[in-house]
C-alpha cells in the first residue's frame, strides 16, 4: 500500500485542492451552476488577498496561498449571493478568521463553514442544497474522491461516523412518521450533504484528535443538524450545527479514556507549520522548538555537559 500510495503528495491540501477544482469544473460544465467565470475569478482572488495581507501583518516566513485557494474553492462550490461583491466578502471572512479567531494555536471554525452560515444569517448570500442533484452516481463520485482526500488527512473516520449517524436518523424518523424508506435515501443522495462531509468535517485542525472523540463529535454534529432542520425548519441545518458544535472540540478531546492519537494529519511539517501554528508571530515558541532538538542531540552523544543542564532548565528569570 505504501508502494502504491508513495506517488501521492504528503500534504493533503494538494489532493483536496485537485478535488475541488475537478468539482467546480464538472459543476459548471455540465451541472449549468449558476456561476460566472468572473465570480470564480473574484472570489479567489479575495481569498488569496486576504491571505497575503495577514501573512504580512503575523510576518509569517512566507506566503502560503494553498489553504485560502481550498476555502475560495469551497464557497464556490456552495455559496451564492446576488453580486459578486457577496462571494468576495464571504471569501475574505473565512480566511480572515484563520487569523483572527484562534484557541490553543489552532483557527476554531472551520473557514469555509463559518462564512457560509454569516452570509446566511445575514441575508447576504445562500446555499442551494439541490444545485448538486439527488443523482446517486453524482453523489459516489463526490464521496469516492472525498474519501481519497479525507483519508490523506487521517479523518475518513469522522465523515463516515457523521453520514453514518445522519443515515439512521433520517431514516428513524421516516419510520416513526410511516413515511417509505425511498424519502430517507433520496435525502442521502445530495451532493451538498457529501460535499460537507469529505470536505468541510475534515479539517484537521477543527476537529477532534483522538478517534473516539471524533466519533462523538459527529454523533453531536448529526443531532445539532437534526433539531435544527426538522425542529427549526432551517434548510441548512448540518451547517449550522458544525459552527455551534466546533468550539466544543477540544472537550471532546480531554474526556478520560478518549484523548488524542497521533495522525498523519496533525503532524507538524514543513507545508503546514507556517501557517496554522503561526510561529514567526510567536519567536518563544520556535526558540522551544530549537532547545528541544539540542536536548535530543546532546542525548544521542550522551554524558551531561553544562550546556546540556542549562538547556534543560531553560531560560533563567529574574528573581
Amino acid at each position: 500500500m505504501g508502494k502504491l500510495t508513495g506517488w501521492l503528495p504528503r500534504d493533503p491540501r494538494t489532493c483536496q485542492t485537485a478535488a475541488l477544482s475537478l468539482f467546480l469544473l464538472y459543476g459548471v460544465t455540465r451541472l449549468r451552476l449558476p456561476l460566472s467565470a468572473g465570480d470564480v475569478t473574484l472570489t479567489i482572488t479575495s481569498a488569496l488577498a486576504t491571505q497575503f495581507f495577514f501573512s504580512r501583518a503575523y510576518r509569517l516566513a512566507h506566503f502560503d496561498p494553498r489553504s485560502a485557494l481550498i476555502t475560495a474553492l469551497s464557497l464556490c462550490l456552495l455559496l451564492r449571493s446576488a453580486t459578486p461583491v457577496g462571494m468576495m466578502l464571504g471569501a475574505a471572512i473565512a480566511v480572515a478568521s484563520k487569523f483572527v479567531v484562534r484557541v490553543g494555536g489552532r483557527h476554531l471554525f472551520n473557514p469555509s463553514n463559518l462564512a457560509l452560515v454569516l452570509m446566511i444569517a445575514v441575508g447576504w448570500g445562500w446555499v442551494t442544497p439541490g444545485q448538486w442533484g439527488n443523482i446517486g452516481i453524482t453523489a459516489v463520485v463526490l464521496a469516492g474522491a472525498g474519501a481519497w482526500v479525507v483519508t490523506r488527512a487521517a479523518r475518513l473516520d469522522l465523515s463516515l461516523a457523521f453520514l453514518g449517524f445522519w443515515a439512521l436518523i433520517l431514516i428513524g424518523r421516516g419510520w416513526i412518521l410511516g413515511d417509505p424508506l425511498e424519502i430517507a435515501l433520496h435525502s442521502l443522495k445530495s451532493g451538498s450533504l457529501v460535499l460537507f462531509a469529505f470536505f468541510m468535517l475534515s479539517d484537521p485542525k477543527t476537529t477532534p484528535r483522538g478517534r473516539l472523540p471524533r466519533v462523538a463529535f459527529a454523533l453531536a454534529i448529526a443531532l445539532g443538524g437534526y433539531l435544527v432542520t426538522f425542529w427549526l425548519f432551517e434548510p441548512h441545518g448540518f451547517l449550522w450545527s458544525l459552527v455551534f458544535c466546533t468550539p466544543l472540540a477540544p472537550l471532546f478531546d480531554r474526556i478520560p479514556g478518549l484523548g488524542p492519537d497521533p495522525l498523519p494529519g496533525l503532524r507538524p511539517t514543513k507545508e503546514n507549520r507556517n501557517e496554522e501554528t503561526l510561529s514567526c508571530a510567536h519567536p518563544h515558541r520556535h526558540l522551544a522548538w530549537q532547545r528541544l532538538g539540542l536536548l535530543r542531540l546532546l542525548r544521542r552523544q550522551g554524558g551531561h555537559s553544562p550546556l546540556q543542564q542549562q538547556l534543560s532548565r531553560g531560560p533563567r528569570t529574574a528573581q
